[in-house]
């Protein structure tokens, strides 16, 4: 018995995909990564949010603070999607648990210096997608999980009295998880039949028997830079920009495991062995599939469905993110920012099977390039506290052709709310919610095997999503 295609690919396509959790964000990046960014559309690149998660926002912004400050918090993220299948018409839908989204943030800039330090835990990227057993797509995808944090020690230099400078390593950590359903019709039989290659199709077995689930699990490491720039243009004018560096993380040692999954199927009619009809038959009347020698020798040891070692690499796209505040308006501040993802880095990706009989082979997305507009506004009261909102539109990375349930990729409109409130003397309660839209989008449920595949031949069903996300956070200065 040999491994079917797609099968060969569930590795690359965890990997590289999201699911439809990752909701206010283009690709696999997540946005959710400051309470104050959140509630401003994620405009916060000129201004830095005033607090310490300009490490991620603006990592030269936090020259402009003064003395200790410190920003924790969490985002939940609580999605809503499913696939309408265009030949039943039947409504399918995610069962997405909630993710939940850290960030921690540091700074310290002594007012008699130009130089500030700092650090910073966040999640640029990463993803929970999860489907019901009864949908179609679990042979692409059942589960996939991605969790990357990254590690930013942060310095940031005052050139003169309106322009600063800021970055610092980034050390990521990536953890990856995939359930993927094995079709039984597609695989292979372990001989040929009349000297062409089989399928288990050819013995009566229906398209989608579930009888296996294969489970991915894996780490990797990975390295990059971070670094912002910010400038006082007027007294009512700052820019700001940042560019967060590509890294690349190889899954070299990651385990795949195949368990069972039980048929129930029994054969009601003896099969003769199409390579000696007048012989023993194949299979005998009243069999159970799952105990056929056919299947369980699939999974013993050097079999394609045992258990192995398996590695691809990805690389996490570079981030440009630049923009202008103004605050001519009393108690006002208004921020516009573009935001520019390097998805078209994702065009093929290697598989490689430790087991010989597992065969490897490259994975197509195609990616493209993403973009995304963001704006917001916040107003200022007497007592410190802000209310802020904002709105962000998205561009989706993903082409036509590669909308699967790992990631049913869409253009997205966020709209956003957030507030900041003392508590205490030195300590502010922030706030944020974030409601996601999409239009809608056709997509596919089978695997993609030739660049020559299209769209319209693929795709069988509309995806839709629709997300509210809301964070919670603490902050200080003193």
């Amino acid at each position: 018995m040999q491994l079917r295609r797609g099968s060969r690919y569930w590795m690359a396509l965890m990997v590289l995909s999201t699911s439809s959790a990752v909701a206010g964000a283009q690709g696999f990046g997540l946005n959710e990564i400051s309470t104050c960014g959140i509630g401003r559309g994620y405009s916060a690149t000129a201004t830095g949010c005033h607090d310490a998660s300009a490490v991620y926002w603006n990592p030269a912004a936090v020259s402009n603070l003064t003395g200790w400050s410190w920003a924790v918090g969490a985002a939940a993220i609580v999605l809503n999607g499913k696939f309408v299948q265009d030949t039943t018409f039947q409504t399918f839908k995610g069962d997405v648990p909630t993710a939940i989204v850290p960030h921690g943030f540091v700074s310290y800039h002594n007012p008699a210096s130009k130089w500030a330090f700092g650090g910073g835990v966040y999640v640029p990227y990463g993803l929970t997608s999860q489907w019901h057993d009864d949908f179609p797509g679990r042979f692409e995808a059942k589960k996939a999980s991605l969790q990357t944090i990254y590690i930013q020690p942060n310095v940031a230099y005052q050139i003169n009295a309106k322009w600063s400078i800021g970055g610092g390593p980034v050390i990521g950590h990536s953890h990856i998880e995939l359930i993927q359903s094995q079709d039984l019709s597609v695989q292979k039989l372990p001989f040929p039949v009349g000297g062409q290659t089989v399928t288990f199709a050819v013995l009566g077995i229906a398209q989608q028997t579930e009888f296996a689930r294969a489970t991915l699990k894996g780490d990797a490491w990975g390295y990059g830079v971070h670094v912002g720039i910010q400038g006082k243009l007027s007294p009512e004018w700052t820019f700001g920009a940042r560019y967060l560096s590509p890294m690349k993380f190889k899954y070299d040692d990651a385990d795949a495991t195949f368990a069972p999954v039980a048929t129930g199927l029994i054969v009601p009619a003896a099969i003769p062995n199409p390579n000696n009809p007048t012989g023993p038959p194949l299979i005998g009347a009243g069999a159970q599939v799952d105990t056929l020698s056919l299947l369980k020798g699939a999974f013993a040891a050097g079999g394609p469905l045992s258990t192995q070692k398996v590695s691809t690499q990805i690389t996490h796209p570079q981030q440009f993110q630049a923009g202008f505040a103004y605050t001519g308006v009393r108690n006002w501040e208004f921020e516009a920012d573009y935001a520019f993802i390097g998805y078209r880095s994702f065009k093929r990706l290697p598989i490689t099977f430790s087991n010989p009989a597992t065969p490897s082979d490259t994975l197509i997305e195609n990616y493209n390039n993403s973009s995304a507009i963001r704006l917001g506004a916040e107003y200022k009261f007497a007592n410190n506290a802000r209310v802020r909102g904002g709105f962000a539109g998205v561009a989706a990375a993903a082409p036509d052709e590669s909308v699967t349930p790992l990631l049913p990729e869409q253009d997205r409109a966020n709209y956003s709310l957030g507030f900041s409130y003392p508590i205490l003397k030195s300590i502010v309660l922030d706030g944020g919610w974030v409601l996601v839209t999409t239009p809608g989008r056709r997509g596919r449920i089978v695997e993609r095997t030739s660049e020559s595949q299209t769209a319209a031949q693929l795709n069988s069903g509309n995806y839709s999503l629709t997300a509210n996300i809301f964070a919670l956070g603490i902050k200080s200065a003193f």
